[in-house]
């Protein structure tokens, strides 16, 4: 029987000045789950160090037979993923927050 993903909100900022921090939280997550689902609907801000920690995320997830799921963008995280034309690497639907 499939286990439920576990849920992985972000609520700061993910750029440079978060990233070691959040390489290890975000790592540690995957680590203790089959299936991860990240919530970046409250990201204000992402930066190319932010993007890094994604693609990272996503490739250790295909590594290690895991699921990854993005299930919130804010529109700023929007915004840099269209503008970096890397929605479709991760595959997940664009979903907004009405806050945004």
């Amino acid at each position: 029987m499939p286990t439920s993903a576990a849920r992985l909100a972000l609520l700061e900022e993910m750029t440079i000045y978060q990233a070691q921090a959040q390489k290890a939280q975000l790592l540690a997550a995957l680590a203790a789950t089959e299936a991860l689902d990240l919530d970046l609907a409250a990201v204000p801000e992402i930066d190319t160090a932010g993007l890094q920690l994604l693609l990272l995320l996503k490739r250790e997830a295909l590594q290690q037979g895991k699921q990854l799921t993005i299930v919130g963008h804010s529109p700023n995280v929007q915004r840099v993923l269209d503008f970096c034309h890397l929605a479709s690497v991760f595959g997940d639907p664009m979903l907004i927050s009405a806050q945004g």
